[in-house]
């Protein structure tokens, strides 16, 4: 049976591509999110890169979190889970996994998907009962072919890549068996 990470299967189903955002103020927010809702796209990923990156989420939530999905990025550390669960965000996404996140992540009760590239990434994961993952960096870690040689050795498990992808490659991702959505920064180019 697929463990559905507090509901992940849902979102990545229903949002085949995930933007993969750095927020720097809330001008560039408004002019994404807008961007994003113009071409029906619904969710948006918003990374811990930026000293203004909880800012952004606070206001994302309360300014479009009824036409969004807000999720966060590049999550490492249990502090940042419990932050994420306070300011309510839909999803939260890491770039690798650990013992300790994926024990976090599970306790969260929030949707989330997990940051895998290498065969016992994935190995640790799925001990964790999770079936969705984030495979990253894509292309760095094999891209394509290294996903259809995930296929074959973990039938179950589901994929969202992002890392190298683009407006020029992310349709040969969605074609794969094993790859329920793609993420990537092109997505948030409102311009």
């Amino acid at each position: 049976m697929i463990n559905n990470q507090n509901g992940i299967y849902n979102l990545l189903k229903a949002e085949p591509l995930i933007p993969v955002v750095a927020i720097e103020n809330y001008k560039q927010l408004d002019e994404i999110a807008k961007s994003l809702l113009e071409r029906k796209i619904f969710c948006i990923e918003i990374t811990l890169r930026t000293t203004f990156s909880w800012q952004a989420i606070e206001r994302a939530k309360l300014n479009y979190g009824e036409l969004l999905k807000i999720g966060v990025g590049t999550v490492i550390s249990k502090n940042q889970i419990n932050k994420a669960k306070d300011h309510g965000v839909d999803f939260i996404v890491s770039p690798g996994t650990t013992d300790v996140l994926l024990e976090e992540l599970v306790l969260s009760k929030t949707p989330f998907l997990p940051g895998v590239s290498t065969v016992s990434d994935i190995l640790r994961a799925i001990e964790y009962k999770c079936d969705f993952l984030k495979f990253y960096p894509a292309i760095q870690s094999g891209g394509i072919k290294m996903l259809e040689n995930y296929e074959k050795l973990f039938p179950n498990i589901k994929f969202c890549p992002t890392g190298g992808i683009g407006a020029i490659n992310f349709k040969s991702f969605l074609e794969l068996k094993n790859v329920v959505s793609v993420g990537g920064s092109w997505l948030g180019n409102f311009k």
